[in-house]
């Protein structure tokens, strides 16, 4: 059913998937019975900015170019935040990792042969 929808909703101009988007906001505080998942902080800036621009009466096609650049920036975050992620797990791994016995030494050569 959610692909259907999409499908749907990928047909519609900008302002009319918006009008459906305050219908679902409508439904959603009338109806809901599950606390809505939890939002990246990146996520819910960007869904602020665009209620913002919504009510500003901004227009439809520039709301969406806004939100394409904000999904782009986000994108960039996350794949930065990634990096660090794995750049951390690293030096921990290589600080916590056991040290290895030393190699037995070796006595130099004694020059009889």
């Amino acid at each position: 059913m959610r692909e259907r929808i999409v499908r749907k909703l990928d047909s519609l101009p900008d302002d009319r998937v918006y009008e459906i988007l305050d219908y679902i906001d409508f439904l959603e505080s009338k109806y809901a019975r599950r606390a809505e998942p939890a939002q990246n902080p990146i996520q819910r800036l960007a869904e602020n900015v665009e209620d913002t621009l919504r009510a500003g009466k901004v227009s439809a096609g520039a709301i969406a170019g806004t939100m394409n650049i904000l999904s782009k920036a986000a994108g960039v975050i996350t794949g930065v935040a990634n990096v660090g992620k794995s750049v951390a797990t690293d030096v921990v791994n290589v600080v916590t990792k056991p040290s290895s016995p030393p190699p037995p030494a070796q006595s130099p050569p004694s020059g009889r042969e």
